[in-house]
């Protein structure tokens, strides 16, 4: 065995030695060339023609206008290599060669393939519409492996925001004729990744739960399984690091900063730890608070009081921001549209104080050149134009151009309304572009609801808000109920004969079944005429008559102050309003006033002869948060007869059920008895008809706020206490007590009432539905007192 490793030693040293040894030049090679006898290199020659090869779908001409050569010109290597790369950065080809033949050129081509279809499978969790929007590739588009791999890493990150970080993405190619292919996503989702605990390291002034409380990102619990935000996203926890700094900053923490952020996956990979490092520094106040301009129009001392920034007040970063708006909407408001306000902010940690001097740079009094109305493709310019408090050549003024586009936005019409000043042809000029994006104003609806009071209810209507882009409002409505039937018809003209002041009209027939509460049922048929108009930017007026027929029915064994009002009868009305509203939003206002007062004449011609006066107002102020809102409303209305004429029990006010939550519809208020023997709660009377009164007066306090459910469920709650009363019974309708044992006789005594309770609002997708939970805790023995009651709607 030893000789035979020899051996093959011995082998490979020979062929070691043959392949290194210089082999020996002939001796011919060794002898110089005369340079006559040297061959001759051939001469490149000029290409003539260029050819095209393998192309399906690219035209031959569209190839040849990327080549950065030339028939006539010489093959040059450099830009032959070129016009490879340019053909392939087209995406067009996933293979290019060219050739070059003489005086012939040849490109060959080979075309990326075409995808027909772009399918997913195994997405459960994550609809097809939000993958497809991520994602590049498309069905017609050019298929490329690299493009490919990029919408993988984007499904993938797509499934990272979801919490799902263990998802697969493998694409499969099904390969087609005519050079197409079907592009399959396989996706293996995994499970969800959610965020298990949440930790801060550093914090000294405000606990873990508080500042937990103040990101976006929450801890999983079972009960949060409509929430997504227990899940683990990365771009979610960027976005808590700028929550974090935006909070600790409003607080006087102007050094706070997030130094890193450590998320850790459990053993068990489902779940993440997620630690918040922060360095919280001290807290400081205002220092020096300075404006510079060299504007002589703006009022210094005026500016710096009117900033929300004061010396020695806590640091809160978010009023340098505001304070840049509110001196740019003074400057704005003085006529100088384009200023630039620069906050220089300097912080002095010895004194622990933050001194800012807002540098207000000069610019000239500019003036509206023009105003241009873009997108209302359907909405007339001067339905638009008549909304807006400027014209051309006025002076800019910025608060004016707030003010229009939100009378403009009020309108109903358009979906978004912007306006924009633009600098103009000159220094001093400024031209206003008013966009909108219209929005549609007809509507057919159809709606059908159940409620406590009037069980089963249908709705019919259909309505346009902007009748031929003119504005105009026109609605016909039918509805119905087990104890309302109404049919009306109704239109405004908001800007009558081109003035500020709506007029309109409304016809109608009512039927009305009070046979539960009063044993009577009403039938109106008529008309009203109306106009308003404003008296100052919050007080609006209005005057309105009607003409109608109101008949009334009893039913058999009513006392004698219902059977009093049966028959027909026509009432002409003339009546009037004041309404001032200082709100911020007037369906669901959170901060500010209003006030409204109207007043109906009867008896300028008809058969009845009445003065009907109601006086309506509310406060409501935000208490803690934007979405805690406190209110305290009221209302009162008297009616009192004239001419010896007694107002009938279908004129008079009813009170209960919406509007005084704790009591059924005419729940309180005078009304017919009768006395019985006392049962085990008390109660000696029988509560009979209702009779309704001729004065009221309610009061409600309420606490409005979030239920802690996400904002998309819409549903909120309210704690709320009313106080009222009703009475005030025309001495004709009263029956006196004889003192018999079954005596039938009226109450009337004007007793104050009061409850309390919660509520409970739901914008259901069936429908807003609301439940009221109410305790009357101060009542008579005779009214009629309800806890529960509840009522919904919906449209299809």
């Amino acid at each position: 065995m030893t000789r035979f490793f020899q051996a093959l030693a011995a082998v490979f040293a020979g062929v070691a030695f043959a392949a290194t040894a210089p082999a020996q030049a002939p001796a011919s090679a060794t002898q110089p060339v005369p340079a006559q006898q040297q061959p001759q290199q051939p001469q490149a020659q000029p290409i003539l023609r260029i050819q095209v090869e393998g192309n399906q779908r690219v035209e031959a001409d569209t190839i040849l206008s990327y080549l950065l050569v030339r028939p006539g010109e010489l093959p040059d290597p450099r830009l032959i290599n070129l016009s490879i790369q340019t053909l392939y950065g087209t995406n067009l080809f996933s293979d290019v060669r060219i050739a070059i033949d003489g005086t012939l050129m040849v490109v060959f081509v080979q075309e990326n393939p075409i995808i027909n279809r772009v399918i997913l499978e195994g997405n459960r969790a994550v609809g097809d519409e939000r993958i497809t929007d991520e994602i590049e590739l498309q069905p017609r588009a050019i298929f490329t492996r690299s493009r490919v791999q990029s919408d993988v890493q984007r499904i993938l990150q797509v499934y990272r925001q979801s919490g799902r970080f263990a998802a697969q993405v493998t694409p499969q190619i099904v390969e087609l004729p005519q050079n197409r292919v079907d592009l399959v996503f396989e996706i293996s989702e995994g499970p969800v990744t959610g965020v298990r605990r949440i930790a801060f390291i550093g914090n000294e002034s405000y606990a873990d739960r508080r500042l937990r409380g103040e990101i976006v990102t929450t801890e999983a619990r079972w009960w949060r399984f409509f929430s997504s935000n227990d899940n683990y996203d990365p771009d979610r926890i960027e976005f808590d690091r700028e929550q974090l700094r935006t909070f600790y900053n409003d607080r006087g923490f102007a050094d706070f900063r997030t130094t890193s952020v450590v998320a850790e996956l459990t053993p068990d990979q489902q779940a993440f730890y997620v630690t918040f490092n922060i360095d919280e520094g001290e807290r400081y106040d205002f220092g020096e608070i300075e404006i510079e301009t060299g504007i002589s129009d703006l009022n210094i001392e005026f500016l710096e009081a009117a900033v929300p920034t004061q010396s020695g007040d806590l640091y809160v970063g978010s009023l340098i921001e505001e304070s840049v708006d509110t001196l740019t909407f003074a400057a704005g408001a003085a006529g100088y549209a384009f200023v630039d306000i620069n906050p220089q902010v300097r912080v002095n940690r010895e004194t622990q104080t933050v001194d800012i001097t807002y540098v207000i740079n000069e610019s000239p009094r500019v003036y509206l050149e023009r105003i241009d109305i873009v997108g209302n493709t359907r909405t007339l310019d001067r339905v638009i134009r008549r909304e807006l408090d400027i014209v051309e050549g006025d002076a800019f003024n910025q608060a004016l151009l707030d003010v229009s586009r939100a009378r403009v936005g009020r309108l109903g019409f358009f979906e978004d309304v912007t306006v924009e000043p633009f600098q103009g042809s000159a220094p001093d000029r400024a031209r206003v572009q008013v966009a909108v994006v219209e929005q549609p104003t007809g509507e057919l609806a159809f709606g059908a609801g159940f409620s406590s009071t009037d069980a089963f209810l249908v709705d019919f209507s259909i309505s346009e808000r902007n009748l031929r882009g003119r504005g105009q409002f026109l609605r016909l409505r039918v509805s119905a109920s087990s104890r309302r039937q109404q049919i009306d018809i109704r239109f405004t003209e908001p800007r009558f004969l081109d003035r500020n002041l709506a007029a309109g009209f409304d016809l109608f027939q009512v039927r009305s079944d009070f046979s539960r509460e009063a044993s009577f049922e009403t039938e109106s048929t008529g008309f009203s005429l109306r106009a308003g108009f404003p008296l100052t930017r919050a007080v609006q007026a209005g005057i309105s008559y009607t003409l109608r027929n109101d008949e009334v029915r009893t039913f058999g064994g009513v006392s004698s102050s219902i059977e009093r009002a049966q028959g027909s009868r026509v009432t002409s009305l003339m009546g009037y309003s004041l309404s001032w509203n200082r709100v911020d939003d007037p369906r669901e206002p959170s901060n500010g006033f209003r006030v409204s007062f109207n007043q109906d004449f009867a008896g300028i011609g008809g058969d009845v002869r009445y003065v009907r006066s109601e006086l309506q107002g509310g406060i409501y102020r935000s208490v803690f948060r934007n979405d805690i809102v406190l209110s305290l409303t009221g209302e009162t209305g008297y009616l009192f007869s004239w001419g010896g004429d007694t107002a009938r029990i279908n004129d008079r006010f009813f009170r209960g059920g919406n509007s005084f939550r704790g009591f059924e519809t005419a729940g309180i208020g005078p009304r017919v008895v009768q006395r019985r023997e006392p049962d085990e709660d008390g109660d000696a009377f029988i509560s009979r008809d209702a009779l309704g009164g001729n004065f009221y007066a309610i009061s409600a306090l309420e606490l409005a706020f979030p239920l802690g459910l996400p904002e998309q469920y819409g549903i909120r709650g309210s704690l709320f206490t009313e106080v009222g009363t009703l009475g005030l019974l025309p001495s004709e309708d009263q029956l006196d007590d004889d003192g018999t044992e079954n005596a039938v006789f009226t109450v009337d005594d004007l007793s104050p009432r009061a409850s309390a309770g919660l509520s409970v609002f739901w914008d259901s997708p069936f429908g807003p539905v609301r439940f009221d939970f109410a305790h009357a805790f101060v009542k008579e023995d005779y009214d009629r007192a309800r806890f529960f009651r509840f009522s919904t709607r919906t449209g299809f």
